[in-house]
């Protein structure tokens, strides 16, 4: 009997010890992964105001007001960068946003991330990477990864597919495309559209849209309009597709 008693408490460790991590993620009304490409089209200048243009924005006094507003009154922020299929650097862990300090301590983490670049231009890896971040601490009404890019997948799986199975977790994926004015690499004149591409393959789920900055000069103007658009409590009606200019 006592045999028994014990084999059964063993068994049970595993579903109890899982119940027992559901219930300690802690309520947000959003969560947000921000995935920023640093393949070798992203120069070193290009990187800067990237990760510059991330800060900033949450040290917008505007970011905080719109995320106050939500039931919870608080959102979960994670940043990495992504390149080759197989190449993700987590560099800001999850971290509670609620107020102007919390904001700033993330900003100076963005401030203080290293800069790394490497070869290969996987979305389709950034958008699997992403996927598996949720659920480390945090659950929120909503699950939203921002996809930032100045070009097509060009490595790992199939992108459409990807962006399916992200769905299918009830992920919401908005994108934060980079439009570079030089002149396009020797037989990549006749590609699709930068803009269009992420409109039809990048992004999906309610709500979801497209920022597109005219030039790394915008990417600061783009991604803060961006940002306090996802982390709205109840977020406006907008256009599916907005542009930012320098």
């Amino acid at each position: 009997m006592r045999r028994r008693l014990l084999l059964a408490a063993t068994l049970a460790a595993p579903a109890i010890l899982r119940a027992g991590i559901a219930r300690a993620l802690e309520p947000v009304d959003v969560e947000l992964v921000l995935a920023v490409d640093v393949s070798r089209s992203v120069d070193q200048e290009e990187q800067e105001m990237q990760m510059r243009g991330y800060a900033n924005a949450f040290r917008d006094p505007r970011l905080v007001d719109a995320m106050s507003r939500g039931p919870v009154g608080s959102v979960a922020v994670t940043l990495f960068t992504w390149s080759d299929w197989n190449i993700q650097e987590h560099l800001v862990p999850w971290m509670k946003i609620e107020d102007q300090a919390s904001a700033e301590r993330f900003a100076r983490a963005v401030d203080a991330a290293p800069r790394r670049t490497h070869l290969y231009t996987s979305i389709s890896g950034a958008m699997d990477y992403a996927a598996r971040l949720f659920g480390r601490g945090y659950e929120g009404t909503r699950k939203v990864v921002d996809i930032s890019g100045d070009g097509i997948n060009n490595s790992g799986r199939d992108v459409e597919a990807a962006r399916q199975d992200a769905l299918d977790q009830g992920i919401v994926l908005n994108g934060l495309a980079v439009l570079d004015r030089s002149p396009p690499p020797l037989g990549l004149a006749g590609q699709q559209p930068l803009d269009d591409y992420f409109r039809e393959r990048v992004i999906g789920g309610p709500g979801s849209f497209l920022m597109v900055a005219e030039g790394f000069e915008a990417f600061e103007q783009a991604v803060r309009r961006k940002i306090i658009r996802e982390v709205a409590a109840v977020p406006e009606p907008g256009p599916r597709v907005e542009r930012a200019f320098a």
